[in-house]
């Protein structure tokens, strides 16, 4: 077996064309360099070196060793680097899941920043259902997900609430109680457009209609899609009740205005989930981005 030290040696000899600098290099004693090279000599059955004054000439076979050497040298260096790499989160991958409200509203800045700033990180992003984010991550193929509304817990994850969301009623900026401030018992009379069954506003929605004791609006509309649901209230049908992230753009462009109910304050959790062990340093990097947004 090649003697991997003592070829160390030899290199740095030959890189340096002095065994007295390879030496100090090395901090090593000059004697005990000229000793692993006269091993390793031994042990190839070949002459590497031959004296000349002060310095050293390689043999026909030791140069054309040197070079390899200084290959093989080369690419342990990169080998240890991206090892290096991979440890810091400088390289690898990172594989992201969110529900439709940060997966749209909330993330979309950090992700690009985190991938400015890690460039050569493979990060994959996808936007799914709350259920399909929990099983991308229990089949590891996900490492980090974001889930709106989640009451989800699982004996393998971890769950930490990471965002607050208020929830909003919204309508037309002209709908007669736009900016106003009103009663639920006085807003549920009006003509509503939902989600579908089973969205967290609606379903909150419906547990504050139960809690006050007034009826629930009646549903005038359901959509599917948030962008077709704020493209009809924006175009003078009905009520939206929804967060307040998906509803700020509308308001900040004039096309919605906000109905202010009394004694109605509901917030829409986004948690972040994860395995219950290490996270990569890739997942590790994107959680300190989010921990620095957060402070900043």
């Amino acid at each position: 077996m090649l003697n991997l030290h003592a070829l160390r040696l030899f290199h740095h000899v030959a890189e340096l064309g002095s065994v007295t600098k390879a030496a100090e290099r090395l901090n090593l004693s000059q004697p005990a360099v000229t000793g692993q090279i006269k091993k390793l000599e031994r042990e190839l059955g070949l002459q590497l070196l031959s004296p000349q004054g002060r310095g050293i000439l390689l043999t026909e076979v030791g140069l054309k060793l040197s070079r390899d050497a200084g290959r093989l040298f080369s690419l342990e260096a990169r080998i240890e680097q991206t090892i290096d790499d991979y440890r810091q989160g400088g390289l690898g991958s990172l594989r992201i899941a969110a529900t439709y409200l940060p997966a749209n509203f909330l993330l979309p800045s950090l992700i690009a920043d985190y991938k400015k700033q890690n460039a050569g990180i493979d990060l994959r992003f996808t936007a799914t259902s709350s259920a399909n984010a929990i099983e991308l991550l229990l089949r590891f193929e996900a490492d980090i997900a974001f889930i709106g509304g989640s009451q989800h817990t699982h004996p393998l994850l971890d769950r930490t609430l990471w965002h607050e969301d208020e929830l909003w009623f919204v309508a037309r900026k002209d709908h007669p109680f736009a900016g106003r401030r009103t009663t639920l018992a006085e807003i549920v009379e009006e003509p509503f457009v939902f989600r579908e069954q089973g969205s967290y506003a609606r379903e909150q929605l419906q547990a504050l209609c139960a809690v006050k004791r007034v009826p629930m609006p009646n549903g005038g509309l359901q959509m599917n899609g948030f962008g077709e649901l704020l493209r009809v209230v924006s175009e003078g049908y009905g009520i939206a009740f929804l967060s307040a992230s998906e509803a700020r753009d509308g308001l900040e462009r004039g096309a919605l205005k906000r109905i202010y109910v009394e004694d109605v304050k509901l917030m829409n959790p986004i948690f972040t989930y994860s395995r219950k062990e290490p996270l990569s340093a890739q997942a590790v990097r994107f959680m300190d981005l989010l921990a620095d947004r957060r402070s900043g």
